[in-house]
């Protein structure tokens, strides 16, 4: 099998539903969140929806295993039945005793009512879980609603939850279903994965398949075809990945391309890549070539034609010769004095660049945007304020760069081997946003820089006061207590997971924020974890904002 040849533990891309591989986005994150919410409140419906593909099942199996053991659950995955037959599953699901013979819709509801009662003298709860419930018949839908109606004096005894495709909710706003869509308690629409998402995703299935972290299958570049052919839904993700990895491992490669993602979604999707802007635009951009070119063909026609009688009589192809000349009965011509010539016009001037800074400057430039100090000169020697530290790197890559949005030095040197320096504010397609030596943003192909360029990089980003080294479970200080203040300022908490000591409990929030970031998920507290806290909660500048600012600030001029 191919996985072998990349050196992993198993197929990383199935598509069956494999614990394991779990991966959390935010959005999944926030599903999970309403279902515990509306199980908690007890009583009423629950309504996930969702496209094809987007997770519901993985959020399912969430829930499952966070339901309180007091929790007795029916699940019904086939809802292609009639009233008698989705209360019969119920009840068989549940353990239910009836008459299978002569049941009616009475006796079933009987039974079910009973055992709701004696659940409830238990201090038990019930949930019945509906998968793919969009295919539900609106009589069904009816006797469901009617389901709710098992109560006692304070509360409802039954907990219903509703998972289905977008068409579910629009089912459920017709007229005739008013009574039970306003009994929806919680619900949620699971969104597909965002682009930094879908990196993250793929990357934590080719870690937990055995793949190491500093290892690269996938490039920026092809994880981006790949997010714009299956739209962000984890499912197609599944399938066109695996097809790239057999393709890669056909041609005895190590890492994916452009040419092995073409060919993948040809065989998966029975369809070229798409492309936005060509597949939409090239019949009105062929149009508006025409158009140029017949404009431009009658353009050359009409000078032609009101240029021939002069030609047909010049004595010469560069001299010319006024109109009344050319008539027969006209005097001789007349010599007039010769036109003084038009001064010819001054070359226009070479622009400046004044993108290209010099080294010191674009460091001042990178530090003002981060404190409020003067800059001192060495942004990566010293310790000038406390807490704003310099990270670095080298890619290959413009595309490497992309995943930030934050401020980041590039060292270059021109042509002449001069020193120099860049300060982007963001790279998209073929073109770089940079701070200019006025303090404005410009646009600049990169095209200009790449040949200045060796791939190294700069940038500051703020760690708390108080962090010297990775912090890990055990660890104690005044370190564990500002990490553990930030992640409860993340989840919108008052307390904080540990006030001194780093617990299971920090551990575990650190994993699976390590986990949604594409990280490697070790639990340790480092500089990569901390800075993307620190993106997550707005703490360093953002490259985009910083855009925005600069470019008022000179229309405002």
């Amino acid at each position: 099998m191919y996985f072998q040849y990349f050196g992993l533990n198993e197929a990383p891309f199935s598509i069956a539903v494999n614990p394991r591989y779990l991966f959390m986005s935010a959005r999944h994150r926030d599903a999970l969140a309403h279902l515990l919410y509306g199980v908690g409140a007890g009583g009423g419906f629950i309504l996930l929806t969702g496209e094809v593909g987007t997770g519901k099942t993985t959020i399912n199996r969430c829930l499952l295993e966070q339901l309180p053991e007091d929790t007795d659950l029916a699940i019904i995955l086939n809802p292609a039945l009639n009233a008698m037959e989705l209360l019969a599953t119920a009840c068989d699901e549940l353990g239910i005793e009836y008459d299978r013979e002569g049941h009616t819709l009475k006796s079933l509801t009987d039974a079910l009512h009973a055992y709701l009662l004696e659940n409830h003298s238990k201090g038990r709860k019930t949930v019945l879980m509906i998968d793919e419930a969009q295919h539900l018949d609106f009589e069904v839908l009816e006797q469901i609603r009617l389901l709710t109606n098992l109560e006692t004096n304070s509360e409802k005894l039954l907990q219903i939850i509703l998972i289905g495709q977008p068409e579910l909710a629009q089912l459920l706003a017709r007229p005739e279903l008013r009574q039970l869509n306003q009994r929806i308690t919680a619900r949620y629409n699971l969104e597909p994965l965002n682009l930094a998402e879908t990196g993250a995703y793929i990357q934590h299935r080719l870690q937990v398949a055995g793949m190491t972290a500093d290892r690269q299958i996938f490039p920026p570049a092809v994880v981006k075809g790949i997010y714009r052919q299956t739209r962000g839904i984890p499912r197609l993700i599944n399938v066109l990945c695996d097809r790239i990895m057999l393709g890669a491992y056909g041609r005895n490669k190590g890492r994916a391309d452009m040419a092995m993602l073409r060919l993948a979604t040809r065989e998966v999707m029975g369809e070229e890549m798409t492309s936005t802007s060509a597949g939409r635009w090239w019949p009105w951009a062929g149009a508006a070539a025409l158009m140029a070119m017949l404009f431009a063909g009658g353009w050359w026609y009409y000078g032609e034609l009101a240029q021939t009688p002069a030609r047909a009589q010049s004595p010469t192809a560069n001299q010319t010769i006024p109109m009344a000349a050319s008539v027969a009965t006209a005097p001789a011509p007349v010599e007039e004095p010769m036109a003084e010539p038009e001064p010819e016009p001054e070359p226009e001037a070479t622009p400046e660049i004044n993108w290209l800074l010099a080294p010191e400057e674009a460091e001042g430039l990178l530090w003002s945007m981060h404190s409020r100090q003067a800059y001192l000169g060495s942004l990566c020697e010293s310790r000038q304020e406390p807490g704003l530290r310099c990270g670095d790197g080298v890619v290959s890559t413009w595309d490497e760069l992309t995943i930030y949005d934050r401020p980041i030095l590039i060292n270059l040197v021109t042509p002449e081997r001069f020193a120099a320096a860049a300060l982007l504010l963001g790279v998209q397609g073929r073109e770089a946003w940079v701070v200019d030596a006025n303090g404005s943003v410009q646009s600049l192909a990169l095209a200009e820089m790449a040949p200045m360029w060796d791939g190294n990089y700069r940038f500051l980003w703020r760690a708390p006061a108080t962090f010297e080294q990775p912090l890990a479970e055990g660890d104690e200080g005044p370190a564990v207590v500002d990490v553990a203040a930030l992640f409860a300022r993340l989840d919108g908490q008052t307390r904080p997971l540990t006030t001194r000591r780093f617990n299971r409990a920090l551990t575990q929030r650190v994993i699976y924020f390590q986990e949604a970031r594409g990280l490697e998920a070790d639990g340790v507290v480092g500089e990569q974890t901390l800075q993307q806290l620190n993106a997550a909660l707005g703490i360093d500048p953002v490259a985009s904002a910083l855009r925005q600012q600069l470019a008022d600030g000179s229309a405002a001029q």
